[in-house]
C-alpha cells in the first residue's frame, strides 16, 4: 500500500498500519525533509475511545486537565482533558517505528493514481492500492470561511503562570473581526501562542504578527528566544457540493486528512478524524486502490452529513457583520459546560442541538 503525504492523516494511516498490520507492506511518501505538516494539533480525549487514544498518546507532546476560554463579558474554566501534538513528535514516532525503505522524505509528487505514485524525474511506485493525504487540492466546490493562524513558541524570561491552555482569549481588542489568541503552556516558561482570524480571507493576516507581540506586551510576558513563526490556513466549510469536491480531488483515488473534506467544520481541527480514519484503514481487508476510495468515499460522506449543524454554526458566523462575530462566539461559549463540551467533541445530543440552534438564530 502506497501513502501520499506524511501530515497528520498520512502519518497516523502509517503508524495504524506498522503496528497492527505489519505484513502489509507500506511506502509513504512526504514532499518536504520532515513528517508532521505544520502547526500544532489539539484533541480533546473526549473525541475518542479507548483504543483511539492508545494511538496518539505515546505521540503527544503535552496534556492538560481542561482549558480556559475569556471574552469581554465571559470568563470560564472548562474541565475536559486535552492532548497536544506538535509536528517535530509526529516525525520522531514515524522514523522510529518506519524502516528506512518504508519512507521517502523530501520527494516531490507529480499525482498519485488508484495503484501508483508517480515522482517527480518519472519514477513510478506501484502496489495494490494508494491513499493521497497531501492536504487540501482544490476547494472551488465548497462554500468557506477560513481560520488564519500565526503561531509562534517563545521562551519567556520568567514564568508564565499558565496552568492550562487558553484556548480563546477575545478580551483585548485586537482590531476588526473575530480574531483571538491562543496560548498553550509548554513549559514553566514556555508558550505555544496562535494569533487566530475568522474571516472569507484565505491570506494570513497582515497585521497578526505586530498582533501577537501587543498581546505579549498587555500580558506582561517578556519573551527570552523565539522559535520562527508558523503561518496556517484552516478551511471552515459552510456548505457547499461535497460530491463534487470529492471528485475533483481526484477520480477513483482514496483521500484522508483535508484532501479528502475530513475537517471539524466549526474549528478546522484535522486529528480526530486522522485518528479514526488510521484505525478504520488498518481493519480493511481489501487494499485496492478501488475498495479503499469506495470506503473512505462513504466514511468522508458521512461525516459531512453528521457535521451539519457544525457548518450551521459558522453559516451564522458569515452571515453576520464583522464587529458582531465575537458576540455570536461569546454567546455559543455561554452555553452550559456540558452542551461546550458535547459540541466540541461531535457528541450532541437532541436537547443541545437545540440550544445551539437558539444562539446562532438570534
Amino acid at each position: 500500500m502506497l501513502i501520499a503525504g506524511g501530515g497528520v492523516a498520512g502519518c497516523l494511516a502509517a503508524l495504524a498500519m506498522v503496528r497492527l498490520r505489519p505484513e502489509i507492506p507500506l511506502m509513504i511518501v512526504e514532499e518536504r525533509p520532515q513528517f508532521g505538516g505544520d502547526g500544532f494539533h489539539l484533541l480533546f480525549e473526549a473525541e475518542l475511545e479507548p483504543a483511539e487514544l492508545g494511538l496518539v498518546q505515546p505521540i503527544a507532546s503535552q496534556s492538560w486537565p481542561g482549558f480556559y476560554i475569556a471574552f469581554p463579558e465571559l470568563s470560564r474554566n472548562l474541565k475536559s482533558p486535552l492532548l497536544g501534538i506538535e509536528a517535530r513528535s509526529l516525525h520522531r514516532a514515524m522514523v522510529e517505528a518506519l524502516q528506512p525503505d518504508q519512507y521517502r522524505l523530501g520527494t516531490r509528487i507529480v499525482a498519485v493514481r488508484g495503484d501508483a505514485l508517480e515522482l517527480e524525474g518519472g519514477e513510478t511506485i506501484r502496489a495494490e492500492g494508494a491513499i493521497d493525504a497531501r492536504g487540501a487540492a482544490n476547494l472551488s466546490m465548497l462554500d468557506l470561511l477560513w481560520e488564519t493562524r500565526i503561531e509562534r513558541s517563545v521562551r519567556l524570561t520568567s514564568p508564565h503562570g499558565l496552568d492550562r491552555p487558553l484556548l480563546i482569549d477575545g478580551t483585548v481588542d485586537q482590531g476588526p473581526g473575530f480574531n483571538f489568541v491562543q496560548a498553550f503552556p509548554i513549559g514553566d516558561d514556555r508558550l505555544r501562542l496562535a494569533q487566530v482570524l475568522i474571516s472569507e480571507q484565505a491570506q494570513p493576516d497582515q497585521r497578526a504578527q505586530a498582533r501577537l507581540a501587543n498581546y505579549l506586551s498587555l500580558r506582561r510576558w517578556k519573551p527570552a528566544e523565539a522559535d520562527s513563526e508558523v503561518a496556517t490556513a484552516r478551511p471552515l466549510p459552510t456548505g457547499g457540493d461535497f460530491g463534487a469536491f470529492w471528485r475533483i480531488g481526484g477520480a477513483r483515488v482514496a483521500k484522508l486528512g483535508l484532501r479528502g473534506g475530513f475537517v471539524q467544520p466549526a474549528t478546522g481541527r484535522t486529528l480526530p478524524d486522522a485518528v479514526r480514519n488510521a484505525l478504520l484503514l488498518a481493519r480493511q481487508r481489501d487494499f485496492s486502490g478501488e475498495a479503499l476510495h469506495d470506503n473512505f468515499e462513504s466514511e468522508a460522506r458521512a461525516m459531512w452529513k453528521k457535521r451539519e449543524l457544525a457548518r450551521q454554526i459558522n453559516a451564522s458566523i458569515a452571515r453576520s457583520p464583522s464587529g458582531d462575530r465575537r458576540e455570536l462566539a461569546q454567546r455559543l461559549w455561554r452555553l452550559d459546560a456540558a452542551t461546550i463540551l458535547r459540541l466540541q467533541t461531535e457528541r450532541l445530543g437532541l436537547l443541545d442541538r437545540r440550544k445551539v440552534q437558539q444562539v446562532i438564530r438570534r
